[in-house]
């Protein structure tokens, strides 16, 4: 089997690819840049899928198409919909017109509320899929506990660098966060799953966790007791500047995580681990865990900085762990 890695250098591809190469899969990974190296075995495409020219090129002998591609931290808060509503029906067209026989896309969880424009799109990116001519599975995550996730990076920071934390609504969000291990199982098995027509699947985590319960368990894993004050009507837009703040995230993605957490992000079901027999092996804590075990030291002064300012924090609020 011939599968292409949309996405291949983000932060799931990149966890995605190995793991597919030892499962003796042929792996065909796409850059809009052209690239060299990365582990052996993998043959690098150059592929835009703005562009439907270099996808054709990308999809040929292509047996299933991995869809790991988002544009929010590349176009603008206003376009980014359109740009992944264009790039998700090229991908649909293209992939009907070639031999591909699967589409897998990673996606997220529907909110029980109104969904904010980033998980509306995610959303949205599913359904041109699923009625593509290719048989399409759509696995909707929740937060995903790994190094290089921009939400992960976000809820790290905050839970490391305040000397208070301030307890908005939105940090009353429940969800099944799931380590980045479970979700690449998840999508290796994704290829071989029964699949007679489209269908989407909730990849919940093995637990129900409020947004402000992790980010005390990930301030008690480096040993900290935060401190925290109920700000009950700290609007989105004062949050994502609180956010940009503390951790140095780009300020749309701040904002769309905060808006994505006004409602509750939990799974209709967890049918899916049932199909493939490989429901999820970490723990949020182990997750949480590993992800701090494994993060590279910032560079530069930025990296300096933030180091000396977490230390001093830290010293305010040591506990055990």
């Amino acid at each position: 089997m011939t599968v292409l890695v949309l996405g291949a250098t983000g932060f799931v591809g990149r966890a995605l690819v190995p793991a597919l190469l030892a499962e003796g899969v042929s792996v065909r990974a796409a850059s809009r840049s052209e690239r060299r190296g990365g582990p052996a075995g993998v043959e690098w495409v150059q592929c835009d899928v703005r562009a439907p020219a270099t996808l054709q090129r990308a999809m040929e002998g292509v047996d299933c198409v991995y869809y790991l591609v988002h544009s929010m931290g590349e176009a603008s808060r206003r376009d980014f919909r359109r740009v992944e509503r264009q790039s998700a029906t090229n991908v649909a067209r293209v992939a009907a017109a070639s031999r591909c026989r699967r589409v897998v896309y990673l996606g997220g969880v529907e909110p029980n509320g109104r969904p904010s424009e980033h998980l509306a799109s995610r959303l949205e990116v599913g359904s041109i899929l699923r009625a593509g001519a290719v048989p399409t599975i759509e696995l909707r995550s929740a937060m995903i506990l790994g190094n290089g996730s921009a939400s992960w990076r976000i809820l790290r920071d905050l839970a490391l660098r305040l000397p208070l934390m301030l307890l908005p609504r939105w940090l009353e969000s429940e969800s099944c966060p799931i380590a980045l291990e479970d979700v690449v199982t998840a999508l290796v098995d994704a290829r071989r799953v029964p699949l007679d027509r489209s269908r989407w699947f909730d990849i919940p985590g093995p637990e129900v966790f409020k947004a402000r319960d992790l980010l005390m368990l990930v301030g008690s894993l480096r040993g900290r007791h935060i401190p925290a004050l109920r700000v009950p009507f700290l609007t989105p837009r004062l949050s994502a500047g609180w956010l940009k703040l503390v951790s140095g995230a780009d300020y749309n993605v701040a904002r769309e995580l905060v808006l994505g957490l006004r409602g509750h992000l939990l799974p209709h079901d967890d049918l899916y681990w049932g199909l493939t027999g490989h429901p999820p092996r970490l723990s949020v804590r182990e997750a949480a865990r590993r992800a701090l075990e494994t993060e590279a030291p910032m560079e530069g002064v930025g990296g300096w900085v933030a180091a000396k300012e977490e230390r001093l924090v830290a010293t305010l609020g040591h506990h055990e762990p």
